[in-house]
């Protein structure tokens, strides 16, 4: 009797121990500590560029507006907007009636003050005349002193009369090559080769110029055109001209246009960006930075946008990893990384030269294939619970 209780003891203990292991194994296999996954990027070889991105506008390489320096009504207008037109050439005329009779009347002038010259240049001759007899007979005492002095002022005051008349004449034959320059500035022609861009005065309208010229067409030169991109205050110290620029329309963002920077404007493009503070307000500052491209298709226009980059650096087939794969720099100037070697990740130290900003240039410290680790299993958020409240608790 003592030997069965004894033995059912045994097997008892037996399948509790059994049972409990059981348990543990259980509670291992799912409810224990998940293993750690790396996400990992290979080591590659690209091109690799470091640039500074801007908006720019597009612009014309010469624009000039033609005014008009003359009022008068808009007779004729002898170009469309989108035509070429030559320099010289023929745009438009304003009624010439009044300038017409600006010049005779200035013509008439000349011609009233050079009769009145001969007129008083055949009196003068006479006085002078009559100042030789009563000088003769002065000698003789003939003459009284009187009479002497008055045919000697007669003569002097007529000659200046003469000199008078020559000053006034003067002045007149400029009123008349100002009237003959104002007539013939009522054919308006182009200064310039260009195309014309806008019409700002149309046929029958009049034109008043008495404080400013009145603009009636703008002309462009768009065989080249200016782009003026916008560069952050934070990025202008970067750039110098000569530096190598591409951009890209917004209609065609697969076709670069290259060329190079011209200049940087000294004064500050004006901005509207601004943000309110405690302190104060503070205004984005941008600055313009100019170059050049051909537009002998004419495929760019007046005002587009642009997308400009202005390469800073550039390797060719450099050897890269992510930006996200770096870690604490050193203090000797190496940056640490987690590289992944079969099923060990361990840490070393690079160097990295350019970067834009996505993908960074490894200098030494890796070789091209190896993995470096961008990330883990351990650092992903904990998934928040998709399950759906109860009615009237949303």
């Amino acid at each position: 009797m003592i030997a069965t209780s004894r033995n059912r003891i045994i097997v008892g203990t037996i399948a509790l121990l059994v049972i409990l292991g059981g348990g543990l194994a259980v509670k291992k296999a799912f409810f224990g500590k998940p293993k750690t996954t790396f996400i990992t990027a290979d080591v590659v070889r690209m091109d690799l560029e470091e640039s500074v991105l801007a908006s720019g506008t597009l612009k014309a390489f010469k624009t000039v507006a033609v005014g008009a320096q003359v009022s008068g009504q808009l007779k004729t207008l002898h170009v469309a907007l989108g035509d070429t037109v030559k320099k010289g050439q023929l745009l438009a005329e304003i009624d010439p009636v009044l300038q017409q009779n600006t010049l005779r009347d200035a013509e008439a002038q000349v011609e009233n003050l050079r009769a009145q010259k001969r007129s008083r240049q055949e009196l003068l001759k006479q006085y002078e005349l009559a100042l030789q007899r009563q000088r003769q007979m002065s000698a003789r005492d003939a003459t009284s002193k009187a009479d002497l002095e008055i045919a000697q002022s007669q003569f002097e005051s007529t000659r200046h009369d003469i000199a008078a008349l020559e000053a006034q004449i003067k002045k007149a034959i400029i009123a008349v090559a100002t009237a003959k320059a104002n007539l013939e500035y009522t054919r308006i022609n182009a200064p310039i080769d260009g195309a014309v861009i806008s019409i700002d005065t149309e046929e029958g309208q009049t034109v008043v110029s008495t404080q400013s010229a009145t603009t009636i067409i703008t002309l462009a030169t768009l065989d080249t055109m200016t782009v003026k991109a916008k560069i952050s205050e934070a990025d202008v110290t970067r750039v110098k001209p000569g530096l190598t620029t591409y951009f890209t329309l917004l209609g065609d963002a697969d076709k670069r246009y290259y060329s190079k920077l011209r200049a940087i404007e000294p004064g500050p493009a004006s901005s509207g960006t601004s943000s309110s503070t405690s302190s104060g307000s503070s205004t984005a500052v941008y600055y313009y930075g100019l170059f050049e491209v051909p537009n002998s298709e004419n495929k760019l226009k007046v005002s587009m946008t642009a997308q400009v980059a202005i390469v800073l650096n550039q390797a060719k087939q450099a050897l890269c990893i992510p930006v996200s794969a770096l870690g604490e720099k050193q203090k000797d100037g190496r940056i640490t990384v987690t590289v992944f070697e079969g099923e060990v990740a361990s840490t070393r130290n690079i160097r990295t030269g350019i970067t834009n900003n996505v993908q960074v240039q490894v200098l030494d410290g890796l070789r091209e294939g190896e993995k470096v680790v961008v990330g883990d299993s351990a650092s992903l958020p904990k998934a928040e619970s998709s399950a759906m409240p109860p009615p009237g608790k949303r």
